[in-house]
C-alpha cells in the first residue's frame, strides 16, 4: 500500500529521495558480478532477495565504505548492524581506545577510513590523548553523529573558523577603553578552548546551512534547543551536545535510547537458539564418543586401514588412504 508521503510526491523526486536508482545500479552490478551463480535461480528471485536485505538492513554488511556512505539509509543500517554486532562490549562493561574500536568497523566494513573514527574519538576525548580508552555507548553516540552527519559537520567546523576569524558580518570588534584602538582578536586556537562563538549567531548560520538540503542535518528546531542553552560554546561542546541530545537520537532512528542500548531482544533470542543448539549437538557427540567400544573401532579401523591402489576405471595420480566415516 502507498503512503501519503509517496502520493504527495512526483516519482521522479520521490525516486531521489528514497535514492532507488542507487540500489538499482548496485543490484546490476552484482548481478552482472555473479551472473554465472545467479542463473541457477534465476534473477527475479535476486531482485527480491536484494530489496529484501536493503530493507532489513543487511545489504550493508561486508561492502565498501563508498556504498555504505551512499544513502542515509545505508548510514542508519550500518550504525544499527555495529550495535548490534558489538553491543556485548558495552554489556560486559569493556573500555577500548579509538583504534580497537576500528578494528570493530573494519570487521563489518574493511576499507572503513580510520579519519572518520579519529574525529568520533575527537568527541569523547576531547583534549585528552587519543589513546585513552572509551565506553561502548561513549564512542557509539559520539560515531553516529560524526558518521550520519559527515558532511554537515564539515560545513558547520567551517562556520565555526570562519566566526573565530571574524568573517561573519555581524561580527564586532570592541575598542578598548584606554586606547581607543581595536581589541585584538585571540587566536584561533586559544579562542576555542577558552570561549568559543556566540551560540546565538552560531545558530543563524547554521539555519541557512540547513534549508540547504543539500545532505542529512539534524532537525533545526533540535539544533535551536542545542544552542538556546548556553551562550558561547566551542566546535566541539556542540558535537557534544548533539551527541547526547535524546530528540537527536531519536530522530535519526537507528540506535536505541541510552538506557535500552544493551538490550536487543530478538538478537538475543537468536543467539539463544543457536547457543541451545549448539550445546545439543556437543552432548550428542559426547554420547557417541562415550559408547562402549566406540574409540577402540575408530582407532583400530584408522591404524588397519589399507592403502588402495586406483583402478583404471577412475585413474587418480596418487594413491590415497581410506579414512573411516565418523
Amino acid at each position: 500500500m502507498l503512503s501519503p508521503e509517496r502520493l504527495a510526491l512526483p516519482d521522479y523526486e520521490y525516486l531521489a529521495q528514497r535514492h532507488v536508482l542507487t540500489y538499482m545500479e548496485d543490484a546490476v552490478c552484482q548481478l552482472l558480478e555473479n551472473k554465472e551463480d545467479i542463473s541457477q535461480y534465476g534473477i527475479a528471485r535476486f531482485f527480491t532477495e536484494y530489496f529484501n536485505s536493503v530493507c532489513q538492513g543487511t545489504h550493508i554488511l561486508f561492502r565498501e565504505f563508498s556504498f555504505i556512505q551512499a544513502t542515509p539509509h545505508n548510514r542508519a543500517s550500518f550504525l544499527r548492524a555495529f550495535w548490534r554486532c558489538f553491543r556485548t562490549v558495552g554489556k560486559n562493561g569493556d573500555l577500548l581506545t579509538m583504534r580497537e574500536y576500528h578494528c570493530l568497523l573494519q570487521l563489518l566494513c574493511p576499507d572503513f577510513p580510520l579519519e572518520l573514527t579519529q574525529k568520533a574519538a575527537r568527541i569523547v576525548l576531547m583534549d585528552d590523548a587519543m589513546d585513552c580508552l572509551m565506553s561502548f555507548s561513549d564512542f557509539l553516540f559520539a560515531f553516529q553523529i560524526q558518521f550520519y552527519y559527515s558532511e554537515f559537520l564539515e560545513s558547520v567546523a567551517a562556520i565555526y573558523q570562519d566566526l573565530l576569524a571574524g568573517k561573519n558580518p555581524n561580527t564586532v570588534i570592541v575598542p578598548t577603553s584606554s586606547s581607543g584602538q581595536h581589541r585584538q582578536r585571540p587566536t584561533v586556537g586559544e579562542a576555542s578552548v577558552l570561549e568559543g562563538v556566540e551560540a546565538s549567531l552560531f545558530y543563524q548560520c547554521l539555519e541557512n546551512l540547513c534549508d540547504r538540503h543539500k545532505y542529512s542535518c539534524p532537525p533545526p528546531a533540535l539544533v535551536k534547543e542545542v544552542l538556546s542553552n548556553v551562550q558561547r560554546l566551542t566546535f566541539y561542546g556542540f558535537l557534544v551536545a548533539l551527541s547526547k541530545h535524546h530528540g537527536i537520537n531519536q530522530a535519526l532512528g537507528a540506535l536505541p535510547d541510552k538506557g535500552d542500548l544493551m538490550h536487543d531482544p530478538a538478537t538475543d533470542e537468536e543467539l539463544e537458539r543457536l547457543v541451545v543448539r549448539s550445546r545439543l549437538h556437543r552432548t550428542s557427540r559426547q554420547h557417541r564418543a562415550e559408547e562402549p567400544g566406540a574409540f577402540d573401532f575408530q582407532r583400530r579401523d584408522k591404524l588397519e586401514a589399507p592403502e588402495r591402489v586406483p583402478s583404471a576405471s577412475a585413474p587418480t595420480p596418487y594413491p590415497y588412504r581410506w579414512e573411516p566415516r565418523e
